[in-house]
This record gives structure tokens, C-alpha cells and sequence, in this order.
């Protein structure tokens, strides 16, 4: 089935992020958290009582998480496509710059409904593929990407063990067209789609560069936008419908 895009609000990285929080805070209850593809940082400031349980594949990442937050309840190494954690356990699965990762993103979202609890919340966040931003990343070698995050960005352990960038795939099934038909095959809400701005301050030459690349592709490229956020809520079990 096609699905036809609405037009994307885009939003800073604060304002993102204050949205995700929340949704989240919206719950009102003690809530288990999922944090998929966890990292080294967490960014949410939650009111909500809440266990976090992360899970990464990267040991160095999740080492270097519990040395310097001390805040997941439970840690697992292992991979999103692979793990087996209980059905129905978690009532927020949170996966931010995980996905682009992935080749083969169908499979680790199918374990994402498995793992939700009817009425949870999967938080989503990612660049978008179909940007200029994300279409230079997969035009351009890795080495590339790592250079860039640490003289652009200024990420001096940029490529180190436990730290980004890693290989992306920027595999369709995160592009919107992608979830939104997830969505509509799963019968699951997407609350909010929004794109998100966070690359346009880092240097002058990338704006420079982004609205160029832009023009070049008619505008079917656009560049004021790099990253994508999608708030997606399951169904409530049918008894509490």
C-alpha cells in the first residue's frame, strides 16, 4: 500500500525531546522502560517513576553506560534482531539513532510489538534517509562519517570502542513512508511525526552545503530537517478498550 506523506513540522533538538518527555510523563504511572540500543547516554529528564532496562550490542558502549550514569535497572548486551525478552514487558520501548543501523529494521520492530505492553508507547528516533543529510551519509564512505563527527561536531572520541558513529544501512522500513505503513499494517496509532534540526549550527559551510545539495535535487532532497522523530502507541488490549 502507498502512503501518502503529510507535511512534515520540524522542530529543534529541545523542543523534540520536551515532546518525548511528554508523552511519556503523560502515563502517569510507574513505568518500565526499555532503552533499545542504549548507548552511552540517556537524554530524558522524566517525572514518572520508571525502571530502565538497556540493551546494546556494542559491550564497550554499555560498559561506559554504567560507568558513568548508573541509572539502568537492568543491562543486556545483545542484539534488538536476536534478544528474547518476555512478551508484553515494557510500556515505553525508546530507541534513539539505533535503527539506521540496522539491515533489516522489520525484524527488530516486529520484537518491538512483542516486547510492548497493549496501551505502550515505541519512541523513535532517527535520521531520515530521504533528507540531504541522510542521503550524503549513504553516498559517502564510513571513514568519512567518523572525520566528520570529530572536526565538524567536535566528538574526539568519535570511532573509538563504545562510541558512534558505526556503519549505517538506512534500510526503507525507517524512511516515513516506511513506518507509516508499519503502522497501518500493525493497526498502531502514529502520534507524532516530526523532523528535527540539529546539524544546520554546526559549521556555516553545512548549511552552505545542505541548501546546495537541496537546490541541485530540485528540492526533492530537503535540508531543514536531518533527523525524524515517530511517537507510535499500541493498541489497548481489547478488554480495556
Amino acid at each position: 500500500m502507498k502512503v501518502k506523506e503529510h507535511k512534515l513540522e520540524v522542530v529543534t533538538f529541545d523542543a523534540e525531546v520536551a515532546l518525548i518527555s511528554r508523552y511519556i510523563n503523560s502515563m502517569d504511572r510507574a513505568l518500565e522502560i526499555l532503552d533499545a540500543g542504549c548507548g552511552n547516554k540517556w537524554p530524558l529528564t522524566l517525572k514518572v517513576p520508571y525502571r530502565l532496562t538497556g540493551i546494546d550490542a556494542d559491550a564497550d558502549a554499555m560498559a561506559i553506560r554504567k560507568h558513568t550514569r548508573s541509572d539502568l535497572t537492568t543491562a543486556i548486551v545483545g542484539d534488538l534482531g536476536t534478544a528474547q525478552l518476555p512478551s508484553e514487558s515494557f510500556d515505553v520501548i525508546y530507541c534513539s539513532y539505533v535503527l539506521e543501523h540496522v539491515n533489516g529494521v522489520d525484524r527488530v520492530l516486529n520484537n518491538f510489538l512483542d516486547w510492548l505492553k497493549p496501551d505502550g508507547l515505541i519512541i523513535i528516533r532517527v535520521p531520515d534517509r530521504d533528507a540531504i543529510y541522510g542521503w550524503i551519509t549513504r553516498q559517502t564512505p564510513f571513514w568519512l562519517h567518523v572525520l566528520y563527527k570529530r572536526w565538524i561536531e567536535g566528538r574526539v572520541n568519535a570511532g573509538k570502542p563504545g562510541f558512534a558513529p558505526y556503519p549505517v544501512f538506512y534500510d526503507q522500513g525507517i524512511s516515513r513512508a516506511g513506518i507509516e505503513s508499519f503502522c497501518q499494517k500493525h493497526r498502531l496509532q502514529l502520534c507524532e511525526t516530526r523532523g528535527v534540526s540539529s546539524y544546520l549550527k554546526t559549521s556555516p559551510l553545512i548549511r552552505v552545503v545542505a541548501r546546495a545539495g537541496s537546490a541541485l535535487s530540485f528540492g526533492r532532497l530537503p535540508w531543514r530537517h536531518n533527523n525524524l522523530l515517530y511517537i507510535i502507541r499500541m493498541p489497548p488490549s481489547p478488554s480495556n478498550a
